[in-house]
Formats: structure tokens, sequence, C-alpha cells
């Protein structure tokens, strides 16, 4: 499975507008607090595969990293779509690296 580390997606959200950020966490963490991009929570993710760009780097995301693991496992199984990116770590780790 294909990763980025926080860091790492924040400098290429800075200089690159080639990533698509799916948020899988429900609406009420959402608005807690989130980094952008689309909202599509991990139950719906699979009946909503048609609503991802198709010509982006997709970066899934969720707390800590595990519900967006499951969302890529889950298409990657039904659809055999092998090109989507795991946020390492969650926005646990987000906050750690870019907020302090």
């Amino acid at each position: 499975m294909l990763t980025i580390a926080p860091i790492d997606l924040f400098h290429e959200l800075q200089t690159s507008n080639e990533y698509c950020l799916i948020d899988v966490r429900s609406i009420t963490e959402r608005n807690e607090f989130n980094i952008g991009g689309m909202h599509i929570p991990l139950e719906r993710i699979l009946n909503e595969i048609h609503s991802i760009p198709k010509n982006k780097k997709v970066v899934l995301y969720c707390q800590k990293g595990i519900r967006s693991q499951i969302a890529i496992q889950r298409i990657q199984i039904k659809f055999g779509i092998n090109n989507f990116i795991n946020l390492e770590g969650g926005l646990e780790a987000w906050k750690r690296s870019i907020i302090h």
C-alpha cells in the first residue's frame, strides 16, 4: 500500500495541484478538524468510487490512518485499484508534524 508522510504531503500540497484528498471519517469528526478535500465516509467509499477523480493522486485520510487504510484495502479488493495513497498516521501525525 502506498503511503505518504504528513510533512511530505504538506509540501506537495504547497507546490502541486495533482492531489485529491478524501476524508473517510464521520461528519462530526470532519467538522472538528480537517485538511480539506472531499468527504466520503468509510461506509460509503465503495458506493461513491465513481466520484473520485481519476486524473489526480488520491490521498485518503482519517484520524490515525487506520480507517483510510481499510478504505484503500476495500477499494483494492473490490475494484483492483492500487494507486490510492494513505496518509501515514492520519491527522494525529499531521497535527504533530505540521501544527506542532
